[in-house]
C-alpha cells in the first residue's frame, strides 16, 4: 500500500476541522485507510510543518494526494458531494495527432488541458508528487504509461505524436542549459539516479517517441524527460498534459485522475478543456480525457446477503453516495440499482466492490454478527483440495515428509535438468522475469521436490518427501489461456533406490482411493490402476520408467495420469544430488 504524505494544517482545512490524532486515526479506519504516521511532535523540534503519513489502497489512484484524500473524506463524512466534472468547449479545438511510426514502441495517446489553474507552491509540489505516485504505482515505472505537463502558453498548437531516429530527437531536456539528441540523451543520464532507470524502456528501440508542438518544438521524449523549454512553474495558468502509453485502458485512468484531481484549481473549478487525439492509420481517434460516469448494475439482494441487511435501495443509495458513487433502483428491474461510476473510481469493476463500498460506507463495527439461514451458505472446502488432504494423509502415514516448493522455476529446472523438451505449447512463461530462477509456471512438481532434496542432502537417509500442489497447463481454447491442475508427486532418494519402493508407495494411494490394482487390465472390467512400461520418458533411467494409467469405472475411457521410475543419473546430477532416486507423480483430479 503506497504510504501519502500530506500538510496536516492543510488536510484539516479541506476537511473543515481540525482532528486529534486518535481522532483522525478513527476516521482512517472508519474508511479503510490508515493514518500510519503524525509528525507534529517531531516537527515541532525542526520547526516544519507537520505532516500526516496516510496508508492508501493501492488501487484507490484518485487517493494518491491530498486533494484527493480531502475529496474522498469529505463525501464520507458527509460534508462534499461528487464533483460534477465537464468539458469546456465540448468539441475540442486543441489536437494530438498520433503518427503510424509511434506503432513500434508506444502506440497509444492522451492530453489534456486545464485553464486558469491556480498553483501555489504547496498545491504545485502536490501537482508533481501526484505524477511520481502514479509513475510508480499503475504507471509500473513509466514502462505502460508516461505523462508530461507542459506551460501551455509557451507551445503553440496543434501538437503530434511520432517516432523518430535518437539523432533527429534535438532538444534542451528539464532543467539543463545544452541541447542534445537522442543519443547524446541516453549517455548524459545513463548514471542519473533518478531517470537512469527509465533509459532501458526505449534505449534499444530504433525510434523514440517524441510530442511536438506545430513549430516542430519538442514538448518531451516519454517516458524519460521533459523539454526545458515548456517546463511548468508555480506562475503556469495553462497547463497541456501528455499521456503515452503501451495499454490504452491505463493511458485513460492515468488522464482522468490528473484532470479530476487538479481541475478543482482553474479559472471555473472542475471544468476540463479536452484534446483529440487523431489517430487516422488505426481507426482510434477519440477525445480525452472521458469523464462521462460509467453505469454498472448491482443486485439489492446480493448487496444484503453480503452484509446480513435488509435495506431499502434508497438506503443503499444514501450509503453509496458517501462513496462518491451515485446509484437508484433500476426502472427494469426493481431487483437492481443502476450505479453511476465516477472517473476516479476505476477501481470499481464488480457488483462485489459496490457491495464492499457499501459495507464501508454502513461501519463494518455497525454490522450485527449472525448466523447463516442455511447450511449451503456454510463453507465448504472444494471437492479437490479433499482429495488432495487425503493423499497428504496416506502419504505421511507411509513416512514420507511433506515439502511445498515454489510454484514457479527457472526454464533448465523445468525441462533440460529432467531431461525434456520444450514444445513450446505446455508452459506459460513469464514476459520479464526479474531472475532466472523464476521463468515458467511449473509444469511438474518434480523439479521443486528436487530442488528441496538438494538443499537438504546432508540430512541422514534415506530421503523421502512428496508434495499435493498444482501445476499450471497453457490452453489456448480458454479464455483465460490457461489453467491449473491438482497433482501429487513423491520421491525416494537414498545410497539405493529400487522402482519397488515409489510403486509400494503409489499401492498405498491407490487402496486409499478405492482404486484396486489390475493385473490385465484388457480383460478385467471395473475400476483401478495398472502401469505400462515407458522406454521415452527421458528422465527415468532406460528400462526403469513406466506410465501410470487408471480406469473410473466398468465403460469408462482409460486414462494415462502419470509417471513413475527410477530417476536418471544425469537428472540427478543437474540438480546436485549424489544419491539416487525414484519418483512417482500422478493427476489426483481423476479420483474426485
Amino acid at each position: 500500500m503506497p504510504t501519502i504524505p500530506v500538510d496536516k494544517a492543510d488536510l484539516f482545512e479541506l476537511l473543515g476541522k481540525s482532528y486529534s490524532t486518535e481522532e483522525f486515526d478513527e476516521l482512517c479506519f472508519e474508511f479503510g485507510i490508515e493514518l500510519d504516521e503524525d509528525t507534529t511532535e517531531e516537527c515541532a523540534k525542526t520547526g516544519e510543518r507537520p505532516q500526516l503519513k496516510i496508508e492508501i489502497p493501492a488501487n484507490r489512484y484518485d487517493m494518491l494526494c491530498i486533494e484527493g484524500i480531502a475529496q474522498a473524506l469529505n463525501e464520507f463524512l458527509g460534508t462534499s458531494r461528487t464533483p460534477n466534472f465537464k468539458l469546456n468547449p465540448a468539441k475540442p479545438v486543441v489536437t494530438l495527432t498520433v503518427d503510424k511510426s509511434t506503432e513500434q514502441i508506444r502506440p497509444y495517446a492522451a492530453g489534456a488541458i486545464l485553464r486558469g489553474i491556480k498553483f501555489d507552491e504547496r498545491r504545485y509540489q502536490s501537482f508533481i508528487a501526484l505524477q511520481d505516485k502514479l509513475h510508480t504505482n499503475l504507471c509500473r515505472n513509466r514502462t505502460l504509461v508516461a505523462m508530461g505537463t507542459h506551460d501551455l502558453d509557451t507551445l503553440v498548437t496543434p501538437f503530434t505524436y511520432e517516432a523518430l531516429p535518437p539523432k533527429d530527437i534535438k532538444f534542451v531536456p528539464l532543467n539543463q542549459t545544452k541541447e542534445m539528441n537522442g543519443e547524446e540523451l541516453m549517455e548524459f543520464y545513463e548514471k542519473d539516479k533518478n531517470l537512469g532507470k527509465y533509459l532501458h524502456i526505449i534505449r534499444d528501440s530504433p525510434v523514440f517517441p517524441v510530442i511536438l508542438d506545430a513549430n516542430r518544438t519538442v514538448c518531451s521524449l516519454p517516458p524519460i524527460i521533459n523539454s526545458d523549454h515548456s517546463k511548468i512553474s508555480v506562475n503556469t495558468k495553462n497547463v497541456f498534459i501528455d499521456i503515452t502509453a503501451t495499454d490504452k485502458t491505463k493511458a485513460e485512468i492515468v488522464v482522468n485522475q490528473l484532470v479530476a484531481m487538479f481541475s478543482r484549481y482553474c479559472s471555473e473549478p472542475f471544468e476540463i478543456e479536452p484534446v483529440e487525439v487523431i489517430s487516422k492509420h488505426n481507426d482510434e481517434t477519440h477525445v480525452t480525457p472521458n469523464i462521462t460516469p460509467r453505469v454498472a448494475e448491482a443486485e439489492i439482494s446480493y448487496i444484503n446477503s453480503c452484509l446480513a441487511l435488509d435495506l431499502s435501495p434508497e438506503e443503499i443509495a444514501a450509503l453509496l453516495a458517501k462513496m462518491s458513487l451515485t446509484a437508484k433502483q433500476s426502472t427494469t428491474d426493481p431487483k437492481l440499482l443502476d450505479v453511476s461510476i465516477p472517473c476516479t473510481r476505476s477501481d470499481i469493476l464488480h457488483q462485489c466492490d459496490i457491495m464492499e463500498d457499501a459495507a464501508i460506507a454502513y461501519g463494518y463495527n455497525n454490522l450485527q454478527k449472525t448466523k447463516p439461514k442455511s447450511e449451503s451458505m456454510v463453507a465448504q472446502p472444494l471437492p479437490i483440495n479433499k482429495v488432495a488432504d487425503i493423499l497428504r494423509l496416506a502419504s505421511a502415514q507411509a513416512g514420507y515428509v511433506e515439502v511445498m516448493p515454489l510454484t514457479l522455476s527457472s526454464h533448465d529446472e523445468n525441462f533440460k535438468f529432467l531431461r525434456q523438451v520444450d514444445d513450446n505449447k505446455t508452459a506459460v512463461k513469464l514476459e520479464n522475469p526479474k531472475t532466472v530462477e523464476y521463468q515458467v509456471v511449473r509444469t511438474t512438481l518434480v523439479p521443486g521436490i528436487l530442488k528441496t532434496i538438494k538443499e537438504n542432502r546432508k540430512h541422514s537417509l534415506p530421503i523421502k518427501v512428496f508434495e499435493s500442489g498444482d501445476i499450471v497447463l497453457k490452453d489456448e481454447s480458454l479464455e483465460r489461456g490457461a489453467y491449473n491442475q491438482r497433482k501429487w508427486a513423491a520421491i525416494y532418494a537414498g545410497k539405493t533406490s529400487g522402482f519397488e519402493l515409489v510403486q509400494g508407495l503409489l499401492g498405498k494411494i491407490m487402496q486409499t482411493m478405492r482404486t484396486p490394482w489390475l493385473e490385465n487390465p484388457s480383460k478385467e472390467t471395473g475400476r483401478g490402476y495398472w502401469i505400462e512400461q515407458d522406454d521415452k520418458n527421458a528422465t527415468f533411467f532406460p528400462g526403469r520408467g513406466a506410465k501410470v494409467f487408471f480406469r473410473y469405472g466398468e465403460g469408462e475411457k482409460d486414462q494415462h495420469i502419470g509417471s513413475i521410475g527410477v530417476l536418471h543419473p544425469e537428472v540427478m546430477g543437474y540438480f546436485e544430488i549424489p544419491y539416487a532416486a525414484s519418483a512417482v507423480e500422478i493427476d489426483a483430479e481423476v479420483f474426485l
